[in-house]
């Protein structure tokens, strides 16, 4: 488990090789000039807290400010670190003590790898404690943290979790006409147990609990709200709704379609549309949060803001693996789903495609409508507990709605490179059983100006 060898092996890329220093600390290693032998919490919960996150570094005989100082007796202080180690953290992590000498200085990198029987408790007086990585800082878990690390140790998700709750006092109605209506098929009750929706002895999941026509789970709730201009000051219209996720995701796009409008200009043989925003990006932007959001939030719901400018969608939850998703290639982010038994019902119903390319898929169906501008793709955001989506409207600018005409001599400059049969005109999505075409007069004529 421990390598307490003399094995020389290169510094990270962070290490300026000739300059003895290394770039600040981050969320992926720690410096410490000293072993602190009589305050073995200050570092013991960064051990519990990489083996609990993403794994890291602890660089033994670096200062605060990168410097290289070394340690006198770096065999000595690998043994008191392998002994805390079994002695204070419960269970123990997978950890390497790498010797490294660099130019007469002798470091000890504490290698620790990130866990699968989290969470790693840092164990004293009684009282077990589980740290997660934020920044470059370790800091105790929350409830929620502590929660999320419980399920990645035992393999689960919150979704998957088998509840009390007997599934033959519950219906599933409104899932099964809907099942019918996207994908042309016989509903089947025996599928409820194949979605991971009912246990194999008759209980709900708690993703079961999330489909069935009275859902009463606090947290599947959406606020919908049109906002008076830019920002969040007087609101037009706010409405809560609480309901499975099928109604939810109708009530949100039922909501953002009534305020948002869908102009179009008359072209000599056909009406072209030039809405403020790609329905189906949007309706792919609502899947996402209701799939992604983390449940495990007692407080939390899923929040549509509309302004003038653009539409927000926010959720609890953030990237899974702690990133960024604004210092993310959002082509190269793998799928991976905090709640896989509510992914996979949503791809049943065709809500969405399994391969994981909803972020990817939300701009190339915005890029597609005739006015889009460059700079006007959907953006990603995560904070610490939150994911945002914010959409921008296609006929808005600096100076407020841009004029229809405006709009209709800068898309017949260009018109060649859209055929009319674009996302923006025909594609048929399942949140209402509607389609849209650059035929049906009726659906745009009462929002005739962009």
């Amino acid at each position: 488990m421990f390598l307490t060898d003399s094995s020389v092996l290169s510094l990270p890329l962070c290490m300026i090789l000739g300059y003895y220093t290394l770039i600040v600390e981050c969320s992926a290693y720690d410096f410490k000039e000293m072993l602190e032998r009589k305050k073995v919490k200050s570092w013991l919960k960064s051990v519990s807290a990489f083996a609990n996150t993403d794994g890291g570094s602890l660089f033994y005989g670096v200062n605060d400010e990168g410097v290289i100082v070394g340690l006198e007796n770096p065999q000595a202080d690998a043994d008191f670190i392998s002994e805390m180690m079994k002695a204070r953290l419960d269970p123990v992590p997978e950890v390497q003590l790498i010797p490294i000498e660099h130019e007469g200085h002798t470091l000890l990198e504490v290698k620790v790898k990130a866990g699968t029987l989290t969470p790693y408790y840092y164990y004293q007086d009684g009282t077990r404690t589980a740290y997660v990585r934020v920044g470059n800082e370790s800091v105790e878990c929350n409830s929620q943290q502590l929660l999320s690390l419980v399920l990645k140790g035992t393999h689960m998700t919150w979704d998957s979790l088998p509840t009390q709750v007997d599934a033959s006092k519950h219906s599933f109605i409104i899932l099964a006409n809907t099942f019918r209506e996207q994908t042309h098929q016989e509903w089947n009750d025996k599928y409820l147990e194949s979605f991971g929706l009912v246990t194999p002895d008759g209980k709900l999941t708690n993703a079961g609990l999330l489909f069935v026509d009275n859902c009463t789970v606090f947290q599947s709730r959406i606020f919908c709200t049109r906002w008076t201009g830019l920002y969040k000051d007087d609101a037009i219209s706010s409405v809560e709704h609480r309901a499975n996720l099928v109604l939810l995701l109708k009530y949100g796009m039922d909501f953002i379609k009534n305020y948002t409008m869908s102009g179009w200009v008359k072209m000599p043989n056909y009406r072209l549309n030039l809405p403020d925003y790609s329905d189906r990006a949007i309706f792919e932007g609502l899947v996402n949060h209701l799939i992604h959001r983390d449940y495990t939030v007692m407080g939390g719901e899923v929040h549509i803001d509309i302004y003038d400018d653009r539409v927000e969608l926010v959720s609890p939850g953030a990237m899974l693996d702690g990133t960024q998703i604004q210092d993310r290639d959002i082509y190269k982010v793998p799928s991976m789903r905090r709640n896989p038994v509510i992914a996979d019902m949503f791809t049943q119903l065709d809500y969405m495609e399994k391969r994981g390319s909803g972020l990817r898929k939300m701009r190339e169906l915005t890029k597609k409508l005739p006015n889009f501008l460059q700079g006007k793709e959907p953006q990603y955001q995560t904070e610490a507990t939150s994911f945002y989506t914010t959409f921008y409207n296609l006929n808005w600018n600096e100076s407020g709605r841009i004029p229809v005409e405006e709009v209709a001599n800068r898309v017949n400059s260009t018109l060649e490179k859209y055929p009319v049969n674009e996302e923006s005109s025909v594609e048929k999505f399942g949140v209402n059983g509607q389609k849209s075409s650059v035929e049906n007069e009726e659906s745009s004529v009462a929002k005739d100006s962009v």
